[in-house]
């Protein structure tokens, strides 16, 4: 079975064990952006969680992570059902980073001046918890609004955010690849989670993605972007998962259709 805790512990395995380093968004955004030692890196990994729902699947990561003395990144959306202030301190005690995980534009109707605000707000919330110091946007599937369009006019860096994945990663340089749709090639579900890259990899399976780890085949800078939601070791949540998934993935084709 895909998709389960035991499946992610055996991925973090097999990059540890073939020399892979991991960093925290916030790490790469000091160690690399605007410098040029990105390309003197033997191997590393940018882990990066987004926390859309079910939270405490989130902390069950971060919790196998710390076992295996390993950071990760966790973006928190402000909305109930991802905003957990206990487990947010949790998965910063474990020694993760905590980011935002915006969709402003979503929540204010494109209002971009309330947007801002909105986004301070949340900011200086999460900053309860941990120094926030990056944040991502939320795809929000089914709005109108693109979330980064709040930074047409004025700066994220202007509220003390040194880095945006999708503004601020090369993805020419470093392999970018997610869970979007319940597997690793999920492009064409997505409406707003892709990136312009030149790597040719594609993977359907985590193991497809060892396999490549293991045969050393698999790129040497990357991001693996997951979401914990759908990770789980219990068969009645992983059933629901895959069947929830299914019909949401049918209607992402369809928003792309008419898009």
């Amino acid at each position: 079975m895909d998709f389960t805790l035991k499946k992610y512990k055996s991925l973090l395995l097999a990059l540890k064990s073939n020399g892979y380093s991991f960093l925290t968004f916030e790490e790469y955004c000091q160690k690399y952006i605007d410098k040029e030692s990105c390309c003197d890196e033997n191997r590393f990994v940018i882990l990066r969680h987004d926390v859309d729902k079910k939270p405490q699947n989130s902390l069950r990561f971060a919790r196998i992570e710390q076992t295996l003395n390993i950071k990760s990144s966790y973006y928190f959306r402000i909305v109930t059902e991802s905003n957990n202030s206990e487990i947010i301190k949790q998965i910063a005690d474990c020694g993760h980073e905590i980011g935002y995980h915006y969709e402003d534009m979503s929540i204010c109707n494109g209002n971009h001046e309330y947007a801002l605000n909105h986004f301070n707000d949340c900011l200086n919330y999460f900053r309860q918890f941990y120094t926030v110091k990056t944040a991502c946007m939320h795809g929000s599937p089914t709005s109108k609004y693109d979330n980064r369009d709040l930074w047409k006019f004025v700066s994220y860096k202007d509220f003390g955010i040194v880095g945006e994945p999708y503004f601020d990663v090369d993805f020419n340089n470093v392999f970018y690849i997610t869970d979007t749709g319940r597997c690793w090639d999920g492009g064409r579900f997505s409406i707003r989670d892709k990136v312009d890259s030149c790597f040719k990899q594609s993977y359907h399976f985590t193991d497809d993605i060892i396999k490549d780890i293991q045969k050393h085949s698999f790129p040497r800078k990357t991001m693996i972007t997951t979401h914990p939601q759908r990770w789980t070791d219990n068969k009645i949540d992983w059933l629901k998962e895959l069947v929830s998934q299914s019909v949401k993935n049918k209607i992402k084709i369809l928003i792309n259709k008419n898009t």
